[in-house]
C-alpha cells in the first residue's frame, strides 16, 4: 500500500479520534444519551461544542482528501509530491484537532487552509504529472 493510501487510512481513523472528546463531554453532561445522541451533542457548550465541530469537520476534510488521493492514483500520478502532500495533510489534521480543542481559532484556520490546499493540489496533480516522476 502506498504512503498516500496509508494517509487516507490514518485520516479515516482521525475522524473517530475526533469523536472521543465528544463522548467524554456528553458523559460529563449527565451521561451519554444513546437514544438521542445528536440532540445531546447540540446542547454541548465550550469544549464539547468545539469537539463536535472538529469531529464534523473531520468528515468534511476527509472527503476532499480521499478524492484527491484517488484522482492521483487513478491517473497514475505518483512521486514525492503526492506522498508529501498526503503526509502534510495528516499532520495538519492532527494539529487542527488540537487547535480546535484548545480554542486556538486563527491557528486552527491556518492549518485548515494548509490541509485544504493539500487536498486541492492532490486533485490537480494529474496536470503536473511529468514534474513528479
Amino acid at each position: 500500500m502506498s504512503i498516500a493510501f496509508w494517509c487516507v487510512f490514518i485520516s479515516a481513523l482521525l475522524i473517530y479520534v475526533a469523536r472521543m472528546p465528544v463522548a467524554r463531554a456528553m458523559k460529563e453532561q449527565g451521561g451519554y444519551n444513546n437514544h438521542l445522541p445528536r440532540q445531546q451533542q447540540a446542547q454541548l457548550t465550550g469544549f464539547g461544542a468545539r469537539a463536535v465541530a472538529a469531529h464534523q469537520n473531520s468528515f468534511e476534510a476527509f472527503m476532499l482528501f480521499a478524492v484527491g488521493v484517488l484522482m492521483a492514483h487513478t491517473t497514475q500520478t505518483q512521486g514525492w509530491l503526492i506522498d508529501g502532500l498526503a503526509i502534510v495533510f495528516v499532520i495538519t489534521r492532527v494539529i487542527y484537532l488540537l487547535c480546535y480543542w484548545a480554542d486556538l481559532a486563527w491557528q486552527r484556520s491556518l492549518v485548515w487552509f494548509v490541509g485544504l490546499l493539500c487536498s486541492m493540489l492532490l486533485m490537480l496533480s494529474p496536470i503536473f504529472r511529468r514534474l513528479l516522476a
